[in-house]
């Protein structure tokens, strides 16, 4: 196969991958947006404008004298503005409709009881959903004790949920406890005594504790978490970003194993047919093309939802349209593929103007690959799949368009002979395409029979793993056909899979 064609199956590869990762990118995305504008205090993409957001909180005033206690209550109203960035975050990637907002942002400024309420998909207030938050106290006992005065009542009685740092919670619940069994020790000897007015003043205090214990919650933040993102906002976020590309990246890149071993099992069952490898070097290759998919699939979704994060909270119109598709995903995997053609031109393997040939028709054939994601999306609303099919098919006629726009330029310089030479790939590649399958089937029953009923196996199994969504299943049956072709399984599973990817193991390729 020429290294044209060659070149031409990794950019449509690469388009499969940005077609698959739409719906992750769209989803990771749209949870980073959140944690810009906790940032920035804009929200673009709904026109509205928060009473303060991360940068402006600290630009705030200190006084030399008081630094410190300027900072923790500054600090407190960052926490305030991490906490909705980060509870409305995870509301995006589960598909939960509803929002957390501060009370400050609806025009309710300095509301006596509540700092957060919980909006429905509609933006109206769920009943019975407000919190306070109280980042108080030098330590897990002092925050508690203001949480028992008179000055904290108020919460307690309109049953707010009060969040409180995360390296306090669970100290604050063992306080709690711990105040819980004296108490009761306490009021028993009050019982002894017959003294029942210091008993009923004993019992008040004890369901007092126990409400407090019901009422904390975990924020999910430290006092640090806090602090540094009233001195640091910038970095606070990124921190953030980059947390939620990562789980962007590994959700994908069990995709993209799946996409990258699918591939690579049907060209090397073909190679093997053909007599083009053995089956040694074919396993090798099908582990290695696994790897490269899943590394490809976790470059594009993490970078991906970044871009898509900076490009649906943009103040500009159109790039919060564009980042609707999956033009973010497409960005990366041009790229990658873009560079491709750089690298080749720098070590002398092609020419100035096919480098340039090159990426013109890379640029022609994302565009439309871009687009064709989103039609097969609609078309084929299975997450993936639609994506996927129609990045490939977009790819294509992207591609073919290009070519033939290029070569229809330059067809008066063209000689008869170098017509008659591309006439005659075109006319191969034509008949490649729409013998491929054909030819896999007869080639397998020819010089595989006995591999026929592995084959059959495997596929019907993959055909269940599909329709079923199950990854575990899916590498199980990919490894019948490596196992079969003399190689050795990689990953067994998708835990064994995660566990190499969050560690600190180089790939090798």
């Amino acid at each position: 196969m020429s290294k044209k064609r060659n070149k031409r199956k990794e950019s449509i590869e690469l388009a499969t991958q940005a077609g698959a990762t739409t719906e992750v990118v769209g989803r990771y995305g749209s949870a980073s947006k959140q944690h810009l504008v906790a940032y920035s205090g804009q929200d673009n993409e709904v026109g509205k404008t928060l009473k303060r957001g991360l940068k402006k909180t600290s630009e705030s005033k200190v006084n030399p004298e008081y630094r410190e206690q300027n900072i923790k209550q500054q600090a407190g109203f960052a926490a305030e503005d991490k906490y909705t960035a980060r509870q409305n975050a995870e509301k995006v990637i589960n598909g939960d409709k509803t929002r957390y907002a501060r009370t400050d942002d609806l025009g309710r400024v300095n509301d006596p009881l509540y700092d957060h309420i919980l909006l429905d998909e509609n933006g109206i207030e769920i009943p019975g959903t407000g919190e306070q938050m109280k980042f108080v106290g030098s330590s897990p006992k002092t925050c508690l004790n203001k949480l028992e005065s008179k000055e904290f009542q108020k919460y307690l009685d309109a049953d707010a949920r009060i969040t409180v740092p995360s390296d306090y919670y669970k100290d604050i619940i063992q306080e709690a406890d711990n105040r819980i069994l004296s108490l009761e020790k306490q009021l028993a000897r009050a019982k002894e005594n017959n003294n029942s007015e210091l008993a009923e003043s004993i019992s008040k205090k004890i369901d007092k504790v126990h409400k407090i214990k019901k009422s904390v919650k975990n924020s999910g933040i430290t006092n640090k978490d806090a602090i540094f993102a009233r001195m640091h906002p910038k970095l606070s976020t990124a921190k953030d970003m980059v947390k939620i590309s990562h789980r962007a990246g590994i959700e994908q890149a069990k995709t993209g194993a799946l996409i990258g071993g699918s591939i690579s099992l049907i060209k090397n069952v073909v190679a093997v047919s053909k007599g083009e490898k053995d089956a040694t070097s074919a396993a090798k290759d099908f582990i290695k093309d696994t790897g490269k998919g899943a590394i490809t699939a976790y470059a594009t979704a993490f970078a991906g939802s970044a871009i898509k994060a900076g490009m649906q909270n943009s103040r500009n119109s159109t790039i919060r349209v564009i980042s609707k598709g999956n033009a973010p995903a497409a960005i990366i995997t041009s790229t990658i593929d873009v560079s491709k053609s750089l690298i080749s031109y720098a070590k002398g393997d092609i020419s100035g103007a096919d480098c340039l040939a090159e990426i013109g028709e890379k640029g022609a054939g994302n565009m439309s690959a871009v687009m064709f994601s989103i039609v097969g999306q609609t078309i084929i609303p299975i997450p993936v799949i639609g994506a996927m099919v129609g990045s490939i098919i977009g790819y294509t006629l992207g591609s073919t368009f290009y070519n033939t726009l290029r070569a229809s330029l330059k067809e008066a310089q063209v000689s008869h002979e170098k017509r008659i030479r591309v006439e005659k790939e075109c006319t191969e590649a034509i008949e490649m395409i729409s013998l491929y399958r054909a030819e896999m089937n007869a080639l397998a029953q020819k010089y595989l029979s006995h591999y026929r009923m592995i084959f059959d196996e495997t596929f019907r199994g993959l055909d269940e793993a599909f329709l079923s969504n199950d990854i575990n299943l899916i590498i199980e049956n990919s490894n019948k056909i490596t196992i079969a072709l003399g190689g050795t399984p990689q990953f067994h599973n998708m835990e064994q899979f995660n566990d190499f990817m969050e560690s600190n193991e180089n790939f090798n390729l």
